[in-house]
């Protein structure tokens, strides 16, 4: 069996399809997806990632990891991994730093992303595949900018990801009332 090309590339919202037609290709269904949605509700610019966890949630997905209520941050990263099915893929999704001219755009990969790298967290690299929402400029002070980030910015990109993944891959409605 031959190996997958890894990628991992800089894009805008209109182009975060591409991510979903190359897992669909690699076989990846609704049935065998997780989604690990990092970040903190305490931080505005750290927050793209429950935000997604929620908006899937809401409308109806399974196996989301990491919501508004009850967050996948630094602080318990390894619990909540360990939650996750290995016979399922996994797509993190988190937030970042970058550079300028990169601010508004994702970085996706089918790879995995490594969590807080640009605060210096030593945290483990997670998931099949990711998305990371460029939120602010990297510089010397990554706390103070991700504190002071936009939440409308953070909020507009939390919802592009997650309308991605709703095109992609569609919630199938459970019949409550079978006739």
């Amino acid at each position: 069996m031959k190996d997958k090309e890894l990628f991992r590339i800089k894009c805008k919202a209109d182009e975060l399809p591409k991510l979903m037609n190359a897992m669909m290709q690699d076989g990846v269904t609704i049935e065998n997806l997780q989604f690990l949605c990092i970040g903190t509700d305490r931080s505005t610019g750290d927050a793209v990632g429950p935000l997604v966890g929620s908006l899937l949630e809401e409308a109806g997905y399974d196996h989301v990891i990491g919501t508004l209520a009850y967050p996948c941050d630094s602080s318990n990263l390894a619990e909540r991994i360990s939650e996750t099915d290995p016979r399922r893929k996994v797509l993190a999704i988190d937030a970042c730093l970058g550079h300028p001219s990169s601010v508004w755009h994702f970085q996706v990969a089918n790879q995995p992303l490594v969590p807080g790298k640009s605060l210096g967290k030593g945290l483990p690299a997670v998931g099949d595949y990711s998305i990371a929402a460029i939120v602010g400029i990297d510089g010397p002070k990554p706390y103070a900018v991700l504190q002071t980030t936009s939440l409308h910015r953070s909020m507009q990109m939390a919802k592009a990801i997650a309308n991605a993944i709703m095109a992609a891959y569609p919630v199938q409605i459970k019949d409550v009332n079978p006739r």
